[in-house]
């Protein structure tokens, strides 16, 4: 399993990490604990998760997926061979279950914040704390275009990076990151850092994959020059480039099956790229899971790539993409049908 560095920290993660957010909700917690253990000895050694977790988000199974995380390492005892990310959720007005609704990201939410999932997940310290989206208002979650708001109220990256650094010096934090952030918001925390002395994001986490290279546009050259490298999460688009929806398909245990509000990758468009994709893969022997995976783990500004499987046979295949090496046919049929859908989703 092929190691690379959380940007300037010095502490190597493996190129693909294990994601749990379905844990507690479409995982039962051996699922979780069966998980685990097979990524652990295929060479993976980074694990993410959030306080938010299991998804989608309900009050009955918040903090349920790092309590299942917890009672593995307490029955285990591996916490020392995993490299472990958590998150403290950014504004809350649309999850009151998280503290009433009114979380932000200061001092306060996110010391109770940490503090807590310390206390589910069952260790003293988190190798990555990131903040899981803005404390403002701009485009993540799907959202294309930014509107500014005239009355908007935020806490400034300052007061953030204030309160990460004091659990950084109470030893509950090694390193921090941010999550679906914009150009402009990775330039102004790294500003606030240099300028005042506090901690530098390592990370940055947002949505990467064929049917959605933003990424690419802006963010790819801060990650690069300013050593932010990208966790990219949904590298499969909910479970869109396996190819199991394409036709129409619904497949039982689908997560789009299941939950049909996640509207993100089910367009037309999405669809049509998706069947071009697919249609490449098998033209060139490869599955269209692992020729998707095999796109990410190849570009230049990525640190991890975060996978998540309902089952060890789907985790199977997900791992195995590390070895396949994609042609110069391969990678240029890909840049053709991405001239043909420029990024079909956001």
């Amino acid at each position: 399993m092929q190691t690379r560095e959380l940007g300037r920290t010095g502490l190597k993660v493996s190129v693909i990490a294990l994601g749990t957010m379905t844990w507690g909700e479409q995982n039962t917690q051996a699922e979780g604990f069966a998980q685990m253990d097979y990524a652990l000895e295929q060479g993976v050694n980074f694990f993410d998760t959030a306080e938010l977790y299991a998804i989608p988000p309900r009050a009955e199974t918040y903090g349920r997926t790092e309590e299942i995380i917890g009672a593995w390492f307490r029955q285990s005892g591996r916490r020392d061979k995993v490299v472990l990310a958590s998150k403290v959720a950014g504004p809350t007005a649309w999850c009151p279950h998280i503290r009433e609704g009114k979380a932000r990201l200061d001092a306060q939410n996110i010391i109770t914040a940490c503090e807590g999932s310390l206390k589910r997940l069952q260790t003293d310290y988190l190798d990555l704390y990131q903040t899981h989206w803005p404390d403002r208002n701009t485009n993540f979650f799907g959202r294309r275009g930014y509107q500014q708001a005239d009355a908007e109220q935020i806490t400034p990256p300052e007061e953030t990076l204030r309160a990460l650094e004091q659990l950084v010096q109470d030893g509950k934090v090694r390193h921090i990151g941010v999550c679906n952030e914009t150009p402009w918001g990775v330039m102004r925390h790294l500003q606030a850092s240099d300028t005042m002395g506090l901690p530098r994001i390592a990370t940055i986490q947002n949505p990467y994959n064929l049917l959605n290279r933003s990424f690419e546009t802006g963010l790819a050259e801060i990650s690069c020059r300013e050593d932010v490298g990208l966790l990219a999460y949904s590298p499969l688009a909910f479970g869109v480039l396996s190819g199991k929806y394409l036709n129409g398909q619904k497949p039982a245990n689908g997560r789009i099956t299941l939950f049909p509000a996640y509207t993100r990758y089910s367009s037309t468009e999405a669809g049509s790229a998706t069947a071009a994709y697919a249609k490449l893969a098998l033209e060139h022997g490869l599955s269209l899971t692992q020729m998707s995976l095999a796109f990410i783990l190849r570009q230049p500004f990525l640190a991890s790539c975060i996978i998540g499987a309902t089952s060890v046979a789907q985790l199977e295949e997900n791992i195995a993409a590390k070895d396949v090496v994609l042609s110069d046919e391969v990678v240029q049929g890909i840049e053709s049908i991405q001239q043909r859908f420029p990024n079909p989703c956001p």
